[in-house]
């Protein structure tokens, strides 16, 4: 392989190599589209014959996964290889690629999401088969344990480990997260959530891939690309067992209704918006209705006020890291509700959203978090007529106040 990229760097040989790697590559990709097909056609028998029978343990895995993938709506379903390597296993040579999966859920999602595999494959009498999925894939429920499908009336939940019970319990919540932040978003967005229910925290950490300890107190999180694009990612609400089933149910409510704010929002959030203002924005949302007072629900900015230590700033991105310090967490996540609920107070509820479109507009596109303080000064001149300092100053007065 080394010769035959110097060989191409300096614009001499043959190009055998290159050949013989174009018609490896394409084979390969053969076997895939053969199982995507099977998959789309629910044709089990096809699927595994394009795995490796050397590869017991591999093979059983992926009939269990293909009966899971037969309980899912999909509308699309493929791959596509987009890196090859030469490697060598056990004193035998094996390829290994880089595939993009992408796929579809029928109602749900409105543009394919895509995850990487990274999958090896072995040749036997001159055909080519999957013989194992290696470490470094995105992980997917399907992979956990059978699988069980609930739809609520806005909402699909799917669960491993969960009781159907348990999980129409959740599609019940879910739907009514889709409709309190309908009755306050009105921007075009799905209406619709994908709400995904592994059997614990572990299982959990492994959809997202992060140690089980960077989520552990944290009952929900949710999974997508911020940007304008409303060709953007689905989302997906992936709750925490642990977390969330000690929650009352009015908690559970608010932490379901709190992901589907950033459903709702994803694409009109982007690269100037900071966490405090997308985190804020979807806990203004989530207490709406509730009743609950800064007294009552910011325990960590009252002990702070008890102590006289009341943050001085907004948080900043970093304070709103998971695995952190949780008091500071939950500092940084009420600090950011009671600047949402401050801009809701003085100005109007209206004036809040426009200000938070404003900001998602000001900056590129692409991801939210990294927070352009010029920006969002900008926009809070334009729609709040304060600087950012001076907005600042103002809040720090309300949460002194809403506190003391």
């Amino acid at each position: 392989m080394a010769a035959s990229l110097l060989a191409v760097a300096c614009g001499c040989g043959p190009g055998g190599g290159d050949a013989r790697e174009d018609r490896e590559r394409a084979a390969l990709q053969r076997v895939l589209e053969r199982q995507a097909s099977a998959v789309r056609s629910g044709d089990e028998s096809r699927y595994v014959a394009e795995t490796d029978a050397r590869a017991a343990r591999y093979r059983t895995a992926q009939r269990k996964v293909f009966g899971n993938l037969q309980r899912l709506p999909f509308t699309e379903w493929s791959y596509r290889i987009l890196k090859l390597r030469h490697t060598e296993r056990d004193g035998r040579a094996r390829v290994e690629a880089d595939v993009r999966l992408s796929y579809r859920l029928r109602g749900d999602d409105r543009a394919p999401v895509t995850a990487t595999e990274r999958l090896a494959f072995a040749k036997r009498d001159g055909r080519w088969y999957v013989s194992a999925e290696l470490p470094g894939s995105d992980r997917q429920l399907w992979e956990q344990g059978e699988i069980t499908v609930v739809r609520g009336e806005q909402s699909m939940v799917l669960g491993v480990g969960r009781s159907r019970e348990a999980l129409r319990a959740l599609a019940r919540d879910a739907d009514r997260s889709v409709s309190e932040v309908s009755g306050v978003w009105t921007r075009p967005w799905p209406r619709r959530v994908v709400v995904e229910a592994p059997e614990s925290l572990r299982r959990m950490a492994q959809l997202l891939d992060a140690p089980a300890k960077t989520y552990e107190g944290i009952a929900a999180v949710t999974t997508g690309e911020a940007g304008e694009s409303t060709k953007a990612p689905a989302d997906r609400i992936v709750v925490n067992p642990e977390a969330y089933g000690e929650l009352s149910d009015e908690g559970r409510q608010v932490v379901l209704t709190h992901e589907t704010v950033h459903v709702a929002t994803r694409t009109h959030t982007g690269s100037a918006t900071p966490l405090w203002l997308s985190e804020g924005l979807a806990d203004w949302i989530g207490y709406r209705g509730t009743g609950r007072t800064p007294k009552g629900a910011a325990a960590e900015l009252v002990r702070a006020a008890e102590a006289g230590e009341l943050p001085r700033e907004l948080p900043s991105d970093r304070d709103f890291r998971f695995g952190s310090d949780p008091e500071a967490l939950g500092r940084a996540y009420e600090s950011g509700w009671l600047a949402c609920r401050f801009i809701a107070g003085e100005w109007g509820d209206a004036k809040l959203l426009d200000f938070y479109l404003r900001v998602g507009e000001s900056g590129s596109t692409g991801g939210e978090g990294n927070g352009d303080e010029a920006s969002v000064d900008r926009a809070m001149r334009e729609e709040l007529g304060l600087t950012l300092g001076e907005f600042t100053e103002r809040w720090r007065s309300y949460v002194r106040d809403e506190l003391s």
